[in-house]
């Protein structure tokens, strides 16, 4: 598995994140739910309770009973509240992971020690002692207690990691890279998506809905998961996946690849060039002899015509279904075997009819390949076609990939 080289920082949110998937991946009943950002960092809704849990990663920090003082301060609050009337009863949990220093907090803890360690506190040189503010007995203290649980001996960051993807690889019965880029990087974008609503209704899930939403084995641009990969290490094990042995096989490819706002004529000529050096063989010696197919989605009309005459200064042979002047589109005339003769780098198409038509026609083994950046390009719902969808952030990326 990749190595997640993230800073401290940032670790710290996606350790959060990744807690928030686990807990929802193992959560007893498909009605369950959490709450993301709710009374702390992930509240666990069921039918007979609430768990309000605040989950922080502290890979660097030795444990000390300071750290962690003003988090049960503020969950004795809550619980004072409750006692009010005011809010909800609730349990409690802090969970976090310490690199060490574990071994000075044992269990269980007793109320001299609650008030000792965690409500007493100097604020400049006062002394304050939290649960008198509050006005709390000890027998109301020993109540929180039973309801305050407290696991400073949290998982690793990686080994949390690990066990998602082995929940996911059970859970829809998927190889390592579909659990890490398919649903992982779906399960990522959610939980981020959520955690940013305003409105703490909209921050909760249940299980089954959550399974639901990440269920779709579509290459989704997520800027944290790509935080977490690294570029590189993320074009470079999608070209491992998908696009790394291509040109052993003779198959009828099609590259569907979306445009950004501003881009050049001589970039998309680049990139032609690039999928045709990688992906035709026109050898006198090759049986089974291929070249790609391409379309630019929003080219204009005027940027395909200079595309298509540089190609022809350039002696780049290619064919675009228009077999005579004045014809209509043909799927004959742009499906014709490339090979040595004809020296045939590339087809090229105008709009997407012309692709769906191609599509039908042709009868041999075909895959699609999208580079998209908001949506998809093309609906494709015949599931013996190869349909692989890549979002990107620029058409340089698509060259690393490819």
């Amino acid at each position: 598995m990749s190595n997640r080289n993230a800073t401290d920082t940032i670790k710290g949110y996606f350790y959060q994140f990744d807690y928030s998937i686990e807990k929802l991946l193992t959560l007893s009943n498909d009605s369950d739910e959490i709450i993301v950002e709710g009374i702390e960092d992930i509240d666990i809704v069921t039918p007979t309770e609430t768990t309000a849990i605040q989950c922080k990663y502290y890979s660097k920090t030795e444990y000390n009973h300071s750290v962690i003082a003003k988090p049960i301060r503020l969950m004795l609050s809550h619980y004072n509240d409750v006692k009010a009337g005011i809010k909800t009863k609730i349990k409690y949990l802090l969970y976090g992971f310490y690199s060490h220093g574990q071994s000075k907090l044992s269990f269980p803890i007793d109320i001299v020690f609650l008030k000792e360690k965690f409500l007493t506190y100097k604020s400049g040189s006062v002394q304050i002692r939290h649960h008198d503010e509050l006005g709390l007995n000890d027998a109301e203290l020993q109540d929180f207690l039973n309801l305050l649980f407290i696991d400073i001996d949290a998982k690793e960051y990686s080994v949390q990691y690990n066990s998602i993807l082995m929940l996911l690889k059970d859970i829809f019965s998927c190889d390592d890279f579909e659990a890490e880029y398919y649903f992982y990087n779906n399960a990522l974008n959610e939980i981020r998506k959520i955690a940013i609503k305003n409105n703490a209704n909209d921050r909760k899930i249940k299980k089954s809905d959550f399974i639901n939403s990440i269920n779709q084995k579509q290459l989704l641009f997520n800027k944290w998961f790509l935080e977490l990969k690294g570029k590189k290490l993320y074009n470079r094990e999608l070209k491992d996946k998908y696009f790394r042995a291509l040109n052993k096989s003779p198959f009828e490819r099609f590259f569907l690849i979306d445009l950004p706002a501003s881009y050049s004529v001589n970039e998309l000529k680049h990139l032609i060039f690039i999928i045709s050096k990688r992906y035709s063989n026109l050898k006198k010696r090759e049986p089974k002899t291929y070249c790609p197919y391409i379309f630019f989605n929003n080219l204009s009309k005027s940027k395909l015509l200079e595309l298509k005459k540089q190609l022809f200064d350039e002696d780049f042979n290619f064919i675009d279904g228009f077999p005579f002047f004045g014809s209509d589109f043909s799927a004959k005339s742009i499906s014709i075997k490339a090979d040595n003769y004809n020296k045939i780098n590339v087809k090229l198409f105008n709009d997407i009819g012309q692709i769906l038509g191609t599509l039908d026609y042709i009868t041999k083994t075909k895959e699609v390949y999208q580079f998209y950046f908001d949506n998809t390009i093309l609906s494709i719902a015949n599931g013996d076609i190869r349909n692989i969808c890549v979002q990107i952030t620029s058409i340089e990326c698509i060259k690393e990939i490819i």
